[in-house]
């Protein structure tokens, strides 16, 4: 028996539709020098639809790729509303990647319109010659075009552009399953692979992240993305705030402590997103400069393992709540939140903040250990994290790798455990792993411990050789500023809180954890510095 139900398509246009109208007073503000710039959905819809109208005269059609090259900004915004909703595809360029990478990923992508923000034609003209297939780039705000000097792509002005274009259009009737946007993964093992989001996954993943069990987000809120939009789609914060008319704060290239904090105090965004390093650098700025921070009932943190002393010290001594978030640019990116169950008090409920979070209907998840026998999800067993669910990628574009696919689920290259009521626990990345003397150490416990010290900022352990153990960990550690500590310190302090077999010798105080564009720690850069001599090494007997 079939249903009865209309068949009518979820698609990134319906989003815009119902949040340009329902919801076109929703307010999206852009963080400028002299102050906070705004406009209603409505008025973003209408110069959606001009932009798309401009694009078309450009000889966009089809599934065409349109890139942004661009900050987190109302422009950007548009943007993300216009090209899919026009049939196009969206692709997001990561400003913070090496040239190489971009002229890869613009190349693999076939993009035939390049949107760049004008303060960021200098990166953008230095690859423009070998972008092969850019006919078109249009420029967003004042920037130096003379800098364009190669490649056969036309030069045009955002705002000339759009001048005169409709302010309304029928945008078009797409079948769900067509991509609508696309990202690409940042390229940490091997190269970039591109994830295309079909329309269908975009919307079931925006109504995921509205319900309680994601970000809880409905037209009251007022979210701050400070995730940037050229990765992962900000976590899909602008299409969910759309869909539910809360309020986005968009932050643009100011994403210090300071211009942050700032724009926090005077905007008061009820909701914000960003990766670890991000709330690191804003709360050593706080307890310098307190600022306030009261507006926020949520602050959630994903990317990478959030430090359980990080949010410790945002509840303790500013109030804020941190929630852990866990996904990839393959899961659109959401995954798991570790909002815990209702009713029960603070000490209860750490457990469960700590952890990744609870996978939400969306997403299945299966633990596999190293033979590939399904492990139980008793919360004990630990083995890799394969997903799958309608948010999920099945393939990379253009680009076979059967490596990463597992009997139609996807291997996300995690190592944790899945308790009865499907909440997950991440001890490591599957590379990251230390495998000493046949048995593992997750290098994410022994930062998180780490960082926990009160004389530690950061802290990254990695793997290293050693001759008689196979591997031993290497701590890398950043002091904070003003304090001192020793490695022999250090090694006393993990000594209570690990297995003593745990215990790094090899210690190296740096001044920075190198990160990779997307604000992750760059373990592979610590590895070849290390395999170099470039670390200064202290081992301990």
């Amino acid at each position: 028996m079939r249903s009865t139900m209309q068949d009518v398509p979820l698609s990134v246009a319906t989003i815009v539709r119902h949040g340009t109208t329902v919801h076109g007073s929703g307010e999206v503000l852009t963080c400028t020098e002299e102050g906070a710039r705004s406009a209603t959905y409505a008025e973003v819809g209408r110069r959606a639809a001009q932009l798309a109208g401009a694009l078309r005269g450009l000889g966009v059609q089809g599934d065409d790729r349109v890139a942004t090259f661009m900050w987190n900004n109302q422009e950007h915004l548009e943007a993300y509303l216009a090209v899919p909703s026009m049939g196009a595809v969206l692709h997001t360029l990561n400003i913070r990647l090496f040239p190489d990478q971009v002229i890869y990923i613009a190349n693999h992508a076939e993009d035939k319109v390049v949107l760049v923000d004008g303060s960021l034609l200098p990166l953008l003209a230095k690859m423009l010659p070998e972008l092969s297939t850019v006919d078109h780039v249009v420029v967003n705000g004042p920037g130096d075009t003379s800098l364009i000097t190669g490649g056969r792509a036309q030069v045009h002005s955002w705002q000339e552009l759009i001048a005169g274009q409709p302010e309304a259009v029928d945008w078009v009737e797409v079948d769900e399953r067509d991509a609508a946007a696309m990202c690409y993964t940042s390229g940490t093992t091997g190269g970039p692979k591109g994830v295309a989001y079909s329309h269908r996954s975009i919307y079931l993943h925006s109504m995921q992240i509205c319900m309680r069990e994601g970000f809880g987000l409905s037209s009251a809120d007022r979210a701050l993305a400070v995730v940037p939009m050229f990765h992962a789609m900000a976590w899909g914060l602008p299409y969910a705030a759309l869909m539910v008319g809360a309020s986005l704060h968009l932050p643009d290239r100011f994403l210090a402590p300071e211009p942050l904090a700032r724009f926090i105090s005077e905007e008061r965004p009820t909701f914000a997103a960003a990766v670890p390093t991000v709330w690191t650098g804003l709360l050593a700025h706080l307890d310098a400069t307190p600022s306030d921070m009261t507006s926020l009932r949520e602050v959630v943190v994903g990317g990478s393992a959030c430090p359980p002393a990080l949010m410790q010290a945002f509840e303790q001594r500013h109030g804020v709540r941190i929630t852990h978030a866990w996904g990839m640019t393959e899961t659109s990116p959401l995954g798991s939140v570790a909002q815990p169950p209702p009713g029960l008090s603070a000490e209860q409920e750490w457990p469960y903040r700590v952890s990744q979070g609870l996978l939400p209907a969306g997403v299945t998840g299966r633990l596999v250990g190293p033979d590939g026998t399904r492990l139980p999800h008793d919360g004990t067993s630990v083995g890799e994290l394969e997903v799958r669910g309608p948010w999920v990628t099945a393939s990379y574009y253009r680009d076979d790798d059967p490596e990463k696919f597992h009997d139609g689920w996807l291997r996300t290259g995690d190592v944790g455990s899945l308790t009865p009521d499907g909440y997950l626990t991440l001890t490591d990345r599957s590379k990251d792993v230390i495998k000493s003397g046949g048995e593992w150490i997750s290098s994410v416990e022994l930062e998180n411990h780490l960082m926990g010290h009160p004389a530690v900022a950061e802290a990254s352990v990695v793997g290293v050789p050693d001759d008689k153990w196979g591997e031993r960990p290497l701590a890398t550690v950043v002091v904070r500023e003003g304090a001192t500590v020793s490695a022999e310190e250090l090694r006393a302090f993990l000594a209570g809180l690990v297995a003593g077999w745990q215990v790094p010798e090899r210690w190296a105080f740096i001044a920075e954890v190198p990160k990779t564009s997307v604000g992750k720690f760059d373990k592979k850069v610590l590895r070849k510095q290390y395999a170099e001599g470039s670390l200064e090494v202290t081992r301990l007997s």
